[in-house]
C-alpha cells in the first residue's frame, strides 16, 4: 500500500479529536508498554493533553531507550544550501517566489568552497538544501555530489521532490539519505499556505518516502513545520508516516525532525502554538514509538533549549548553521531562509556535549558503504553524562 492510501483513510480533525479525548490511564497504559511495542493508539495517547503531568516519566523513558540503542553520542552535521531560486509561493518561507529578493545558485568554485569551509569546522557530513525550482534538478544535483563526495562521507538532500528514478541515479552519485517535510498533513492547511508551484500538490509531495524507498535511498527523513495546523494531529500523522515506512520499506534507516516556524523575509503568518514543552512531547513520544529512527535538533532552537533538551531522544544536530547559499564562504550576507536561534560554532557545540559526558561525531557513515572512496576518520563513542528536564 502507498502512504497516501493510507492517509486518506483518516480525517486530520477526526484525528485531532481522537488525541484530545485521552485519558490519563491511556498515557500509563501507552509508558507501560514493553520497548518498541507502542502502537499508534499509544502514541495518540502520549501526544496528548493527558500526557502533560507524565511529561518527566516519558523523557526519562525516551532517554533510557535512547541511551540503549545509540550510547551517549550526538551526530553533528551541517545545512549547506545551494540555492534560494524557487519557483513556490508559500506563506511561510523566506524563499517564497513572491518574495522579492536576489535569488542565488551556487557555482562549482562556489560549492567548492562552501565545503572547504565547512571541513575546517570538522564537518563529515553535509545536507545540501535548495528552493524548489528546475534549475536545481537531477543534474545540477548529480553534478553537486560528485563534487563534494571526496570532502564528505555523508550527503543528504532536503530538495523538491523528485521521480524515483532520479533518486536511484542520484544514489550511484553517493547520495545516502533524503529528507522531506511535509509541512503539514492538515490538507486545508496545505492548501492554505502552499499557494502555488510545484509545492501546491500535496499528492505529489505525500508520495515522496515510498519513492525514496523503492529507489534504494539508504535514509529517509521525515517532518512537520510545527506550527502551521493543530501539532498533535500533524505529529501522529508524522509518525503515522513513519510507521509505514518502517513497516513498508523495512531495509532503510529513518529519521524524524522538528522544525518549528521561524521569522522570515515576507508577511508573518498565523501561528498554532507550539511551545518548547510542546517539542519535548512529541519527541518523546516518537522516541516511544520508534527506538530505532534517528531524531534531529535544529539550531531553529535557542541554545539555552538545546542544552536541556539534547537528552531527551535526540541522536543528531545541526550546529553552525548558515541558510542562505554561499553563507558559509562564498556569499555570507545572501538572504537567509530563515534565522537560527542557536549561533554557537560546531566547536563551541561539540566542547558542550563532551562536558555532559557525550561525545559528538562526526562521521558514522563510510563512503566506502556506498562503494566510493572517501576521508577516513574514526571517532570512538564516548561515556557518561548526567540528568534530564525539569
Amino acid at each position: 500500500m502507498n502512504f497516501i492510501d493510507l492517509w486518506r483513510r483518516h480525517e486530520f480533525g477526526a484525528v485531532a479529536k481522537t488525541i484530545a479525548s485521552k485519558r490519563p490511564a491511556d498515557v500509563r497504559r501507552a509508558l507501560g508498554r514493553a520497548r518498541g511495542s507502542v502502537d499508534l493508539e499509544d502514541f495518540a495517547a502520549l501526544l496528548s493533553p493527558a500526557a502533560s503531568p507524565f511529561l518527566e516519566d516519558m523523557a526519562q523513558a525516551s532517554q533510557r531507550q535512547t541511551v540503549e540503542r545509540f550510547g551517549r553520542t550526538m551526530r553533528l552535521f551541517a545545512p549547506l544550501y545551494l540555492s534560494n531560486a524557487c519557483a513556490n509561493v508559500c506563506t511561510y518561507c523566506g524563499f517564497s517566489a513572491h518574495n522579492r529578493i536576489r535569488r542565488k545558485v551556487l557555482s562549482d568554485p562556489e560549492i567548492l568552497a562552501e565545503a572547504g569551509a565547512l571541513r575546517s569546522r570538522g564537518f563529515d557530513s553535509v545536507l545540501l538544501v535548495t528552493g524548489e525550482t528546475g534549475r536545481v534538478g537531477r543534474d545540477y544535483l548529480s553534478n553537486a555530489l560528485r563534487l563534494l563526495r571526496p570532502h564528505f562521507s555523508g550527503l543528504w538532500i532536503e530538495v523538491q521532490p523528485l521521480p524515483e528514478d532520479d533518486y536511484a541515479a542520484l544514489a550511484g552519485d553517493g547520495l545516502s539519505a533524503v529528507l522531506v517535510y511535509q509541512e503539514t498533513y492538515d490538507e486545508r492547511a496545505y492548501l492554505r499556505h502552499h499557494l502555488s508551484g510545484p509545492k501546491a500538490d500535496i499528492a505529489w509531495r505525500l508520495g515522496t518516502p515510498d519513492r525514496l524507498g523503492r529507489a534504494g535511498i539508504k535514509r529517509i527523513g521525515l517532518g512537520a513545520l510545527f506550527g502551521l495546523s493543530d501539532w498533535r494531529a500533524d505529529a501522529w500523522f508524522t509518525g503515522l508516516h513513519l510507521r509505514h515506512v518502517e513497516t513498508v520499506h523495512w531495509r532503510t534507516r529513518t529519521s524524524v525532525s522538528f522544525p518549528r516556524l521561524r521569522p522570515h523575509e515576507g508577511g508573518e503568518v498565523p501561528v498554532t502554538p507550539f511551545g518548547e514543552r510542546d517539542l519535548v512531547q512529541a519527541a518523546c513520544a516518537f522516541r516511544l514509538l520508534s527506538p530505532e529512527a534517528e531524531l534531529s535538533l535544529s539550531t531553529r532552537e535557542s541554545e539555552a533549549f538545546r542544552n536541556r533538551a539534547f537528552r531527551l531522544g535526540f541522536t543528531s544536530m545541526s550546529a553552525g548553521s548558515r541558510t542562505n547559499p554561499g553563507g558559509y564562504a562564498s556569499a555570507p550576507d545572501s538572504l537567509e531562509q530563515f534565522e537560527v536561534d542557536d549561533g554557537r560554532s560546531p566547536q563551541e557545540v561539540a566542547a558542550f556535549l563532551r562536558s555532559q559526558g557525550y561525545e559528538p561525531v562526526w562521521k558514522d557513515w563510510d563512503s566506502t558503504y556506498d562503494g566510493f572512496a572517501g576521508p577516513r576518520r574514526a571517532r570512538s563513542p564516548g561515556n557518561a553524562p548526567e540528568a534530564l528536564v525539569s
